[in-house]
């Protein structure tokens, strides 16, 4: 899993029919210390995240593991929002 912040939406009024009532957001992956570490990552939401969010994302074959995502041509999943970080920087 990566952490990553919701940074926007994407609307897609003509889709694969598998993704019909799914949310596809735009996430930021970042470190603890919130350092983008890979902009513009490509999610579909599990979990109902929004803009400004902190998320955990899951990528590859992990995240058509989801119960929303199970057999969807998806690689990148979001599954958990983040209420608290908490990290000791080195």
């Amino acid at each position: 899993m990566q952490l990553a912040r919701v940074s926007g939406t994407i609307t897609a009024t003509v889709k694969d029919s598998q993704f019909t009532g799914s949310a596809f957001l735009i996430c930021d992956i970042i470190d603890a210390e919130e350092t983008i570490l890979e902009p513009t990552c490509i999610a579909v939401d599990t979990v109902g995240a929004g803009v400004g969010d902190l998320v955990l994302i899951t990528r590859g074959s992990a995240s058509r593991i989801a119960s929303k995502t199970t057999g969807m041509p998806v690689d990148a999943a979001i599954v958990a929002v983040v209420d608290e970080v908490t990290h000791k920087p080195k």
